[in-house]
């Protein structure tokens, strides 16, 4: 292997003994009737911390929104989302394909139980058909109409997981964990898989937290001190919900009245869910030199403008800067449809107007153009609040 080796062997000619094959495209196609917007996972490095619980919750969370949620239960050796849910149908099918069931509240499930001609049957099979089933789960079934998607993954690294993530288009996962010595480990292994997987990781979930004493209204932590946040800090990981040990949750659960709990833990995710929907279809725009980005706004020799889908680029362009007559520059953006500009100085005058025309501002950045993009896609490109002072004349940096 040559020093200079960039891992790429698709585009190399050299004949080296630790040349890679191109890698297999595994990704699978949904049912031509299906549309479905955003797929979000949720993992666990052990059982018996809440997955099921949490997926059942963010679905409910989201369907109380306006949205039109479904849930794919991916756990084919221990499917709970039926139970949570209290459906008992039995899954249907016209000539088309398989149709998921709608709960009370019209929140679409697909569970190997609804396949099962008695729910207490075990499935004892092996990875491959587990695997399988899950693959006909997405592209056997007409998922006719939905905005979010949340699959309920098995604990672990093992063959479910990995076909989830090599074949169904996972937006991002949350990992759900409990208040334990061996948290830490867990959470390294889900978030390498990921890595490897290429999956953004949304961030933390911590179920089973603590106990709040309906007495004294005191939290006490039965299963020990908390350390999710040190977790959370050492991924980079950002921490999403705390939830409690409620009886009244478990309650919910066993009579199949989750979607009536009345529970706001997970509020907070579903505003984040809402900003990703947001950033679904986008158009960004660079202020570049030589695909850098820029100091000064105004003083940039282009744009880069990059349209992105599912906090993915699919195409970019580059623009001369048309000039710098006042107030020009965010009426010319947003005229191209731009809907984000990243710069490194930009002027306050200037972020105002990009404001009143909803166009996000992120200042401070530096680097690269096209990393700046990938990195705002991925949550991790912040504005700085970069104003731009060093100029007499205002309508040199864009106002």
């Amino acid at each position: 292997m040559s020093e200079n080796c960039d891992q790429d062997c698709s585009i190399c000619g050299d004949d080296c003994t630790e040349r890679k094959e191109p890698k297999t495209d595994f990704s699978e196609k949904p049912h031509e009737l299906s549309n479905i917007k955003k797929v979000i996972g949720v993992v666990s490095g052990k059982g018996g911390v809440g997955k099921s619980l949490v997926t059942s919750m963010l679905a409910v969370t989201m369907n109380r929104k306006g949205y039109n949620t479904a849930v794919l239960d991916a756990d084919i050796t221990g499917p709970s989302i039926p139970k949570a849910f209290g459906v008992k149908e039995k899954a249907t099918a016209n000539a088309l394909g398989l149709l998921p069931i709608k709960s009370k509240t019209g929140i679409d499930i697909m569970s190997i139980n609804m396949l099962l001609e008695d729910d207490t049957n075990p499935v004892v099979w092996r990875g491959p058909l587990l695997a399988g089933a899950v693959k006909q789960f997405w592209t056997d079934v007409i998922w006719y109409d939905v905005d979010f998607m949340f699959i309920d993954m098995p604990p672990g690294t093992g063959d479910v997981p990995l076909t989830v993530f090599q074949s169904l288009p996972v937006d991002g996962i949350i990992i759900v964990t409990s208040p334990q010595e061996l948290v830490s480990m867990i959470v390294s292994k889900a978030v390498k898989m990921a890595e490897k997987m290429n999956i953004p990781v949304i961030g933390l979930v911590e179920n089973m937290a603590y106990f709040k004493c309906p007495d004294n209204n005191k939290d006490y932590w039965i299963f020990g001190e908390s350390h999710i946040e040190e977790v959370a800090e050492k991924h980079k990981l950002k921490l999403l919900a705390r939830l409690p040990i409620d009886p009244k949750i478990s309650e919910a659960c066993d009579k199949g009245m989750i979607e009536f709990y009345d529970g706001v833990w997970l509020n907070g995710i579903a505003e984040i869910l809402e900003k990703t929907e947001e950033k679904e279809m986008l158009k960004i725009a660079v202020a570049n030199e030589n695909g850098m980005v820029t100091e000064h706004f105004g003083h940039c020799e282009s744009f880069m403008i990059f349209d992105t889908e599912k906090n993915q680029i699919i195409k970019s362009e580059t623009i001369a800067n048309p000039g710098h007559k006042p107030g020009f520059l965010p009426i010319f953006l947003n005229d191209k449809g731009v809907k984000v500009i990243i710069s490194g100085g930009i002027g306050s005058g200037a972020i105002d107007i990009f404001n009143e025309k909803g166009i996000e501002v992120i200042a401070g950045a530096r680097g690269d153009a096209k990393a700046a993009v990938e990195q705002y896609l991925q949550g991790m490109l912040k504005s700085t609040g970069s104003v731009c002072h060093e100029h007499q004349y205002h309508d040199e940096c864009g106002h």
